[in-house]
């Protein structure tokens, strides 16, 4: 019996002192606690999402709708965080843990309040949009990107804080590794010197189409940092440091105010004066009537006779389409082409292609033989 009671009393005094000297029964409460807030979060977040939502939608800015949708995942984490606060109060834990507890309480408050900030950040971009005028949509982009890292930092550094861990020291430290790295990192401190200024130049955008000379040529997909990609015709991407977009010429062909025609037109030797006036005025014509040219008074437009040049009498066919469009482009050339042929076909003339002509002024003269031809190229005789 005495055993029996032995036993029992080792159950008490387990039971009482636990973990750290906490009752398991307490345990078990806080858990229940944590578990209780954890199956509940959900219907926490859509309840108070649900009233921000009815809130906003009094409103007729889309704005609040946005960052309330932003504000989610930080919302749902939050009954996590009472649920571990209400744990952990409830058990009383010894001066030593709750002093660990506390900083764990407050680090997760901290993490959720920058959390929601963060979150926060992708629909108020909206309001700098405004400014892609001024500052062009990729410096935008990147005054968004800094603003999102520069929150994770804060929110870094004030966690550290409440660890008791200094954060002056440590920047300092980071300032002399800094220094370090710069001297060994010269080439991407350059390159993203060469970005800010690729940008705040304006020398090209998202979407342009572009070509630096001697590098390559295609559309810019994205403007990083340390290199900016461009997509080549060809579809292959190409990565290519801000640096080198900086020191080299970029001709951006998505500005073209019109896009040219520069051709050269041969016609054969035997067009008479009238044609050659006939085709070049029937041409003049039809570049006026159509809308897909621009007028002279616009940009330069010729139609002139130009050369006599091996083969052929070369007339000069400059012009401008209103269309810069490469497809839409291609289609103009197609019936100006065939507008062309139309009207040398008309004129009664034709094109020239190379050729040659060779002309003999006089035969060696040679007896004749009846019913013989003299050759016209005899073989002079062996010496």
């Amino acid at each position: 019996m005495k055993n029996l009671d032995d036993f029992w009393n080792l159950v008490v005094s387990v039971w009482q002192h636990g973990l750290l000297g906490v009752n398991i029964g307490d345990i078990l409460i806080a858990l229940a606690i944590f578990v209780a807030f954890m199956v509940f979060r959900r219907l926490f977040a859509r309840f108070l999402l649900k009233r921000l939502s009815v809130w906003t939608a009094r409103t007729q800015n889309k704005l609040d709708d946005e960052i309330v949708s932003s504000l989610e995942p930080p919302v749902a984490f939050i009954p996590l965080v009472m649920g571990f606060f209400f744990a952990t109060a409830y058990l009383h834990p010894a001066e030593p843990f709750a002093v660990f507890i506390a900083q764990i309480n407050r680090s997760l408050v901290a993490f959720t309040i920058f959390w929601g900030l963060h979150q926060m950040v992708s629909p108020l971009s909206r309001i700098a949009a405004r400014l892609e005028e001024l500052l062009t949509p990729s410096m935008v982009q990147w005054i968004i990107k800094a603003f999102k890292i520069g929150l994770i930092l804060i929110g870094g550094a004030v966690i550290l804080q409440i660890w008791g861990i200094q954060v002056g020291p440590l920047i300092a430290g980071l300032g002399l590794f800094g220094v370090a790295v710069a001297l060994g990192a010269q080439d991407l401190f350059k390159n993203l010197i060469a970005g800010l200024f690729v940008i705040g130049e304006r020398r090209f955008h998202q979407g342009d189409w572009i070509a630096v000379d001697g590098v390559v040529e295609g559309t810019v997909e994205f403007i990083g940092f340390r290199t900016t990609r461009i997509r080549r015709f060809d579809k292959a991407p190409v990565f290519v440091p801000n640096s080198r977009l900086s020191d080299n010429a970029v001709t951006n062909f998505s500005h073209m105010t019109h896009r040219r025609i520069y051709w050269v037109i041969g016609l054969e030797y035997r067009t008479t004066i009238d044609q050659l006036r006939q085709v070049r005025d029937e041409i003049a014509a039809y570049l006026s009537a159509s809308e897909d040219f621009v007028g002279p008074d616009e940009a330069a437009t010729f139609v002139r006779i130009d050369k006599f040049s091996s083969s052929s009498i070369d007339i000069l066919l400059y012009c401008f389409t209103r269309t810069t469009v490469w497809g839409e482009w291609l289609e103009i050339k197609e019936k100006l082409a065939l507008e062309i042929k139309r009207i040398v076909e008309e004129a009664g003339t034709g094109f020239a292609f190379p050729s040659q002509s060779i002309y003999v002024e006089s035969l060696p003269e040679t007896p004749e033989t009846p019913g013989v031809k003299p050759d016209p190229f005899p073989v002079p005789a062996d010496s």
